[in-house]
């Protein structure tokens, strides 16, 4: 084609497709040109772990039955009623616990500050459905607190009124108690990490304690605050166990109930889609409220500032605030479930035990060994090739987190059952047998579903390892002639034994305590420690369940104290935990 132009003139565009000079099917073309095996991989693998989430939204999309009509009519309203008090409750109960305590253990000096530092963080490593089963154990009317009210008092059952645990408020309660460490964690850090100097220039134009943390410390920790509890608030949305055992009514309850008791997928799949509309929002308000904000860090955060020694009723107040959440966040539950097996073990810790310890141990590892192989996988294939593709593809795979382990279940059990039936249907078609059940209802089908809700966790500590190496050693490695696996195998991966043992860590007690995925995929005859547990507390034997019970919540703390020596670390200059 030729074109002619005037003098002056400005040469014209080419439209040599209906798609030339779109920006976005520009931007789309410019991806896929130059790519690889590295950035493929990366792009399936991350497709592939988002494929629940897809499923659960494709699904949702199909036309309402009877079923969901139902639902909208009778329980669908308090499904959403609960839910968001669920999230509002628990979302201002770990604030009240967490922030103060963050504030009094970063900043001030009281008696006990160095052991609170770390153990407020105890009760992270109690699921919250074995707290509200301690808790119902202690409280109920044949429980020994109004037992001991009734024989101390003389009192009958018509003489005193005592608070129902097995109920909204209750499950509210339960769950503050064992997921305020998650704001303790970030606010603290956000504390620790501010400028000594800002502090001291407030403090030096006579602001007090109480004036310095409201107007300075606290606008500036703002961000972490909201990141903390936007993860709280998922995972109160998330929770089954202990809303289903007070009788809640939320959406996981539901989902459950469709799914189980009316044997409809399809409304099971729209009642999961609906409840990740709320979970996204969460998402949403926490992204916008961040780039909303600008908060910038001056002077030098490397000097180390004198604590501030509380004085007279103060520091005793002080320790009184941090002692009470650790006491009924954790010392109290885990003792009660102590005499609970010490009572119990000889009867319950029989060849069964040790088959469901076995089972529930070599389920966690072998799932957190694959989880650390994916989230190493995209960790070095981002880092080696960062293209917008493979960075957006890595971001996609990294929100199953998010994602309630019933909604994972679901968008898994789906696309697995559909295969199952097609390669059965067409088994008997040419060979005339059945195949059964190749993938659904296995163990395979229960993997996949952890690699999918728990893959950020490792992805988030490979990551901070990877940064932390320098881009030229990879040059200088590739100058001397070794490959990008090559680097990976021997420079890396002896650089990142701490992160990824880090990984292995959090992703095994993760595994280890997780419910209601569990409940839904594990193949026939196969438990785990945290599904029998679930079983007998759900027959009412709660003291059987506390040997299986107690065994996950030891499990889980090698973890938590791993997580409090790397908070303690985060800033020079402040005393450590040893």
């Amino acid at each position: 084609m030729t074109v002619s132009l005037e003098p002056g003139a400005s040469a014209p565009r080419l439209a040599t497709s209906p798609i030339a000079g779109h920006g976005f099917f520009q931007w789309l073309r410019a991806q896929w040109v130059g790519l690889d095996r590295w950035v493929l991989l990366v792009v399936g693998v991350s497709l592939l772990l988002a494929l629940p989430v897809l499923t659960v939204f494709v699904t949702a999309l199909q036309p309402a039955g009877a079923v969901w009509r139902h639902l909208a009519d009778t329980v669908l309203a308090d499904y959403v009623r609960n839910s968001l008090l669920l999230m509002l409750g628990v979302g201002v109960g770990t604030l009240l616990i967490g922030v103060p305590a963050a504030w009094l253990t970063s900043i001030h000096e009281f008696p006990g500050r160095r052991l609170f530092e770390w153990m407020l963080l105890l009760p992270m490593a109690i699921p919250a459905y074995i707290i509200a089963y301690t808790y119902t154990g202690l409280l109920d009317f044949a429980g020994p607190v109004q037992t001991a009210l009734r024989e101390s008092f003389h009192w009958s059952r018509q003489d005193y009124w005592f608070p129902e645990i097995r109920s909204l408020p209750g499950a509210v309660l339960m769950l503050a108690l064992v997921l305020y460490p998650y704001v303790y964690l970030l606010a603290r850090a956000a504390f620790l990490e501010q400028s000594v100097a800002v502090l001291e220039v407030s403090r030096s134009l006579g602001a007090g304690p109480w004036r310095r943390f409201h107007a300075v410390s606290l606008p500036m920790a703002r961000p972490a605050l909201i990141a903390g509890v936007s993860l709280v608030q998922m995972e109160a949305l998330a929770d089954y166990g202990t809303v289903q055992y007070f009788g809640v009514s939320t959406f996981t309850t539901g989902i459950f109930r469709v799914w189980y008791g009316m044997n409809d997928s399809i409304a099971a799949a729209q009642l999961a889609g609906l409840l990740l509309l709320f979970v996204f929002a969460l998402l949403v308000f926490e992204r916008f409220s961040r780039r909303l904000a600008r908060f910038h860090h001056t002077g030098n955060r490397q000097f180390r500032p004198a604590r501030l020694a509380l004085r007279g009723r103060w520091r005793w107040l002080a320790t009184l605030a941090c002692l009470l959440p650790l006491l009924f966040g954790f010392l109290l539950p885990a003792g009660q479930l102590a005499i609970w097996a010490f009572r119990t073990a000889p009867r319950m810790m029989d060849g069964r035990f040790w088959h469901l310890l076995s089972h529930s141990l070599s389920l966690a590892l072998g799932a957190a060994l694959l989880i650390l192989a994916l989230a190493l996988l995209l960790g070095y294939g981002q880092r080696l090739r960062p293209r917008p593709l493979a960075r957006a593809a890595v971001r996609g795979a990294g929100l199953g987190y998010a994602v309630p382990g019933t909604v994972v279940a679901i968008g898994v059990m789906l696309p697995l059952a559909a295969i199952d039936r097609g390669v059965d249907g067409w088994a008997r078609q040419w060979l005339g047998l059945s195949t059964g059940l190749l993938l659904s209802g296995t163990v395979m089908a229960l993997l996949f579903a952890y690699c999918t809700r728990f893959l950020p966790v490792a992805l988030h500590s490979v990551e901070a390892g990877l940064a932390r190496i320098r881009p030229s050693m990879d040059d200088a490695a590739r100058a001397l002639g070794a490959t990008p696996r090559a680097v990976l195998w021997r420079v890396h991966i002896p650089m990142l034994r701490g992160s990824l043992l880090t990984a292995v860590l959090l992703v095994f007690v993760d595994v280890l305590k997780e419910l209601p995925a569990t409940l839904i995929l594990r193949p026939f005859n196969f438990n785990t420690l945290a599904v029998r547990t679930y079983e007998l507390a759900s027959d009412e034997r709660l003291a059987d369940s506390a040997s299986f019970a107690l065994a996950v919540v030891l499990a889980g703390i090698g973890p938590v104290i791993l997580l409090s020596r790397a908070i303690g670390r985060s800033r020079p200059g402040y005393d450590a935990v040893s």
